[in-house]
């Protein structure tokens, strides 16, 4: 269970303490309904509300309804036990027509049934069912209930609407101290962190559950954790209240986010102090943390320090050791279990996957006892990075009725996968008129389609439904939008879709960085990289890519300065792609020996895409003695290098060495791929190159095209015409003056 869920539980019961607490002063009104009845059915409604409450507690709601059936004399009690019990089996349409009904009866509502109906309306997120309910509250004056007001709060924060949640506040939080703690968890379920904080600043009082919920908010991002450290370093310091199992809960879940293995060991030793280390789920934390941290053996000791494990904790370990790549001890985890549910299965069909264990994979799932949509989803995406698309599709039509959001996203990514963007393309629009959800990773893998087919008109399509969800803000569908825009030739778009962005990461700087680059406006990219350490942000090695390329065209010296950084002020060790960028900034300045040497110091191999690199600059600066040499290096590598062949053959023939160009072409085997340009259309790309006849439509292009071309030659023709009668009047005009 996800450390938020779980206070929100918490902090539900310590509302509820508290209530308790007080109910006792309004005895005489609990039991005033039970007064107007005569005091000789009292001992019969008193038994059989005990015999309802007995069958609604233990699920028997067919047995509890038939005997809140026959009842003839019902009390406010007798209903809130029956709208109680479908409560809380999820039975919310129930529960919510039963309280429609006890307002018909003219049976006076009280607190208990306003709190239950609005809890109901937060679990079923039933907003026009909730504001009927807060009509009926506001009639029979019970806002003012501290239970009342609460879950009248909670109701409009758990269903979005945060405005009318702080209305609810700021009417009742006078009289109602329970309302800061809920306000903060409002602002903290809708993820709105800098109003949570404006409410934890000016509580009154701060309670641990108040803590928790600040520090778990900002652990559920990334960009929030070591925010979530700060606030639990100045819970300690501040000495006002101890943290409990979920406040170390949620940190150790941020350690783990951030990587953070000595802080984690140092927590660590708190649960231990605290005398939480046998708590199953700050065991899940625990396993997480140090596998996420490479210290699988740390995470394996404390399982196996439980006394009996539960099954959620033997997942978190199997999920651990998928996570480092350990399939083997995942396994004998998984072989070991006693019991097993459907997650236990997925993690490893998900690990075999993950190691080259295809078949594996299908074997397990065929023998699951209980698929559930989740292991189809697992298993749609094991076909998809197999090259198995057929099977991804025959499993996803298999789905039809119970798919959900993560069943079409898995199947529109196989579709881009396996080089079929189109298709994924067109999925969506089936997925958008059947009206399914659509999640940041519906809109990611969308924009990545886009990309690939460099369709901006169907790009913007999509960027026109992101627009209506509350995704755009998103710091991974964003990043998709700038890396659309850029790779489709829109870089004032990708610039614009940045700056949207609530947090961008690295990965949004990037490739913001990298279009700047690809569209050689490579002072623009030096400039946003230098705003990027400004911001505090640390480059990873892609962010490299997209810098070193741009200092390929800006100069040698800057280039060589950020190379040489990468390691000594980032710890970012360059890699061959680097290396790559390197030589091309060397060559491309005319320093062919320069970088010839540079290769020969690498402290890595050089392979075929640098030498390449090389031998195109030797060729724009015709540099027959490195360029040979260079060739020679190509040719070890790959005896029959097209790229290597067609160069030389060009160097040669640019020098008139007939015999060395005839002789390098013969010895290429495969026709170099022509060629071709493109356009959109109607939301299709057509693609064109020399003598192609495969567009169905060839012969109309064909002829239109002939009509087009004679046209321009008559027009030429005219022109020229036209000049020759001009020059023959001037050549006239000369003659007459003399």
């Amino acid at each position: 269970m996800l450390p938020i869920l779980k206070f929100q539980m918490f902090a539900g019961t310590c509302i509820i303490g508290s209530w308790k607490r007080h109910r006792w002063k309004n005895i005489n009104k609990l039991y005033s309904t039970l007064l107007k009845i005569p005091h000789a059915h009292l001992p019969r409604i008193i038994s059989a509300n005990i015999e309802l409450d007995r069958f609604a507690k233990s699920g028997k709601l067919d047995v509890a309804r038939k005997l809140f059936d026959e009842m003839t004399i019902r009390t406010v009690v007798t209903w809130n036990i029956m709208i109680t019990g479908y409560a809380d089996w999820g039975f919310y349409t129930e529960a919510i027509n039963l309280v429609s009904s006890m307002n018909r009866s003219q049976i006076k509502l009280n607190d208990a049934t306003f709190s239950t109906a609005l809890s109901v309306c937060s679990h079923s997120q039933s907003l026009s069912d909730g504001k009927l309910i807060h009509c009926l509250v506001l009639k029979y004056g019970f806002e003012r209930f501290e239970l009342v007001g609460s879950a009248l709060l909670y109701f409009y924060a758990s269903c979005y609407k945060i405005h009318e949640a702080r209305c609810v506040f700021d009417e009742l939080h006078e009289s109602n101290h329970l309302l800061w703690s809920v306000m903060l968890v409002g602002y903290v379920k809708c993820n709105l962190m800098d109003g949570a904080f404006d409410v934890f600043v000016r509580m009154p009082s701060r309670n641990v559950v108040s803590w928790t919920s600040l520090i778990s908010g900002y652990s559920r991002s990334y960009e929030g954790c070591e925010k979530a450290l700060r606030l639990f370093k100045m819970m300690r310091e501040n000495g006002e209240v101890r943290p409990n199992e979920f406040t170390l809960d949620c940190v150790l879940r941020a350690c783990g986010r951030l990587g953070m293995l000595h802080e984690g060991r140092g927590i660590h030793g708190l649960v231990v102090r605290f005398g939480f280390e046998f708590d199953q789920s700050i065991a899940n934390a625990l396993i997480g943390l140090y596998c996420t941290c490479e210290a699988g053996d740390d995470g394996r000791r404390v399982y196996d320090r439980l006394l009996s494990p539960c099954l959620n904790t033997s997942n978190s370990l199997i999920e651990g050791y998928v996570l480092l790549g350990r399939i083997g001890d995942a396994e004998q985890v998984f072989e070991g279990l006693v019991e097993r549910n459907p997650v236990s299965y997925n993690l490893m069909i998900k690990g075999y996957a993950m190691s080259g264990r295809i078949d594996d994979s299908k074997n397990l799932f065929g023998r699951m006892p209980l698929r559930t949509i989740a292991s189809v989803n697992t298993m749609i995406s094991v076909f998809s990075s197999n090259d198995e698309i057929e099977n991804a599709l025959r499993l996803f039509e298999e789905t039809k009725g119970e798919r959900n959001a993560v069943t079409w996203n898995s199947m529109i990514s196989g579709y881009i996968q396996n080089d079929q963007p189109e298709e994924a393309i067109k999925l969506y629009q089936t997925m958008h008129r059947l009206s399914i959800d659509r999640t940041r990773s519906t809109f990611s893998a969308l924009f990545h389609a886009c990309s690939c087919l460099c369709s901006l008109q169907q790009g913007k399509l999509v960027h026109g439904h992101l627009i209506k969800t509350p995704f755009q803000s998103n710091v991974y569908v964003g990043t998709s939008l700038v890396d659309m825009y850029a790779k489709c030739g829109s870089i004032c778009d990708a610039q614009t879709s940045f700056n949207c962005i609530l947090l961008p990461n690295v990965a949004a700087w990037t490739a913001l960085i990298g279009g700047y680059a690809q569209h050689g406006l490579f002072s623009q990219a030096l400039v946003l990289f230098e705003e990027m350490l400004l911001r505090g942000i640390d480059p990873n090695g892609a962010t490299f890519v997209g810098v070193l390329s741009a200092c390929g065209r800006a100069g040698v010296d800057e280039g060589m300065n950020i190379f040489h950084s990468m390691e000594k002020c980032f710890g970012v060790t360059p890699t061959l792609e680097h290396y790559a960028c390197m030589v091309d900034l060397l060559g491309r300045s005319g320093h062919l020996k320069e970088a010839e040497q540079f290769i020969a110091d690498m402290p890595i191999e050089a392979d075929a895409v640098i030498w390449g690199a090389l031998l195109s600059a030797c060729w724009s600066w015709m540099d027959m003695e490195v360029g040979e040499r260079v060739a020679q290096q190509m040719f070890t590598l790959d005896s029959k290098s097209i790229p290597g062949s067609v160069i030389m053959s060009n160097m040669y023939a640019r020098l008139g060495r007939w015999g060395e160009k005839i002789r390098v072409r013969n010895c290429l085997e495969v026709k170099k791929k022509p060629g071709c340009s493109w356009i959109e259309l109607n939301n299709r790309v057509h693609a064109f190159s020399a003598e192609d006849r495969t567009h169905p439509h060839c012969n109309l292009i064909y002829a239109i095209l002939e009509y087009v071309m004679a046209t321009v030659n008559l027009s030429l023709e005219c022109d020229n015409v036209h000049q020759l009668v001009t020059e023959a009047d001037g050549s006239l005009a000369l003659c007459t003056d003399y």
